[in-house]
């Protein structure tokens, strides 16, 4: 079902489909802030205000427009902006992949994926916040590894995500611990092929956990993007052993999935930043959400047989 639901992800006639559906929206509200930028601002405020840190995406991806890549650009300069203004941006930054600022367009998409993205490290910077940036299909890695090395020259602060089911991604750990970095690790939600990537959940949470303990004993600040009960403990337990201080690491959970988890870690003094996606290009994003968590698909289906 997993394999079947990230490969609708990218079928168009689906997307129509669920899109028209009146119960979507009601879905997707669970997992995605809103369609504006004072939804982001409001969702930030209210996280903010029960002691956790925030980090948004603007949701879009697969640019193939020089046109788009540009407004993309134009809505996180803006979103900077608002939450400098708001008080906010000591305790958000910002998410972007980078085939939503170009990196697919045909030619020089990379070149134009790195200025495009430097533009917004620097409006963070000017915000007084970070960039994150996120991965995505294992054909993006190197790419998306490069731009990190040619951003960090100007932006040492720029993050990255490392998928922990791509067979490469424990190398990738290694050469990223470094004093400065900082590196978010989650599982992945892309559909790999075995040659790439591991597909048991036996093997990911393995890899997960190796490559967490490369992180926790490197000089880098390791972000670990989970929400299982036993790599939470994991992570815990490997920072306690590396000696690591409160606020030398940092939980990272999705936006509307086990908030109570979410508090109370930051209610222990732990560092706990929430993913939040907003805009309206969220069909995607929803699919591999519903891919990951089988709950999530049944709540799915019988809000549609309801409505039916």
């Amino acid at each position: 079902m997993r394999q079947v639901l990230l490969t609708l992800s990218h079928s168009n006639r689906v997307r129509s489909a669920v899109i028209a559906l009146p119960v979507s929206r009601a879905i997707v509200r669970r997992y995605v802030a809103g369609d504006e930028v004072d939804d982001a601002v409001r969702a930030t405020g209210e996280l903010v205000a029960q002691g956790l840190r925030v980090t948004l995406d603007h949701l879009g991806e697969d640019t193939r427009d020089i046109g788009q890549a540009k407004a993309v650009v134009n809505a996180y300069v803006t979103l900077l902006g608002r939450l400098a203004a708001e008080g906010l941006a000591s305790r958000a930054e910002v998410s972007v992949k980078l085939s939503a600022v170009g990196q697919a367009l045909p030619g020089d998409g990379e070149h134009i994926a790195l200025d495009n993205t430097a533009l917004i490290c620097a409006a963070a910077r000017d915000a007084g916040t970070t960039v994150t940036l996120d991965m995505e299909d294992h054909t993006t890695t190197d790419s998306t590894l490069s731009i990190l090395r040619e951003l960090r020259a100007d932006f040492p602060d720029t993050g990255v995500a490392l998928q922990a089911y791509l067979r490469r991604t424990a190398a990738d750990c290694r050469d990223l611990a470094y004093a400065g970095s900082r590196v978010r690790l989650c599982k992945g939600a892309y559909d790999e092929p075995e040659s790439v990537a591991f597909r048991k959940r036996r093997e990911v949470d393995r890899s997960y956990v190796r490559c967490l303990r490369i992180l926790m004993a490197g000089e880098g600040y390791p972000m670990a993007a989970t929400h299982d009960p036993r790599l939470i403990e994991i992570a815990g337990a490997l920072a306690v052993r590396h000696g690591r201080a409160l606020g030398s690491y940092e939980f990272q959970m999705l936006y509307g999935i086990r908030p109570d988890e979410q508090r109370r870690l930051a209610g222990q003094g732990e560092t706990v930043r929430v993913y939040v996606p907003y805009g309206e290009d969220w069909y995607g994003y929803l699919m591999r959400r519903l891919a990951e968590r089988p709950a999530n698909l049944a709540f799915f289906l019988r809000s549609l047989v309801s409505r039916g």
